[in-house]
């Protein structure tokens, strides 16, 4: 005996109700919810890029983020959206990197952070910045 399938029903969705994301430049943050622990905080981008200054053409890295909040600690889509602000900028890898650590520090005060920009090979040359606070 077969059983007759449902129909399903989908209804539809209302793409003009939803808020596109922008990139943005800011960073955002949160109390630590435990700034009497020393604890890590670790992030990882695997689809950051920029543009080669040098070139015009784009660069490809996964960026990793460790740090140990003190007070504060980064919400996570205003990095997203921090992250992809770079894009569209030319930046030397050296210079993507250190700045990305300098504005974590500036904006949460970690009590020690560290970046790590691993750049896919260009040239022949497969290059890895690490930045480290303090």
């Amino acid at each position: 005996m077969k059983r007759a399938k449902k129909a399903l029903s989908v209804a539809p969705v209302d793409l003009d109700a939803r808020r596109p994301s922008a990139p943005a430049k800011r960073l955002e943050t949160f109390p630590n919810p435990s700034p009497q622990r020393d604890y890590e905080i670790r992030f990882e981008c695997p689809e950051f890029t920029c543009v080669c200054p040098m070139t015009g053409q784009p660069d490809f890295a996964t960026i990793r983020i460790a740090y140990t909040p003190d007070k504060l600690c980064v919400e996570l889509k205003s990095l997203k959206l921090y992250l992809w602000s770079f894009r569209d900028e030319g930046a030397f890898h050296e210079a993507v990197t250190n700045r990305i650590l300098d504005d974590l520090v500036a904006t949460v005060q970690p009590r020690k952070a560290e970046v790590v920009g691993d750049f896919f090979v260009r040239g022949g040359i497969h290059t890895v910045v690490v930045a480290r606070h303090p």
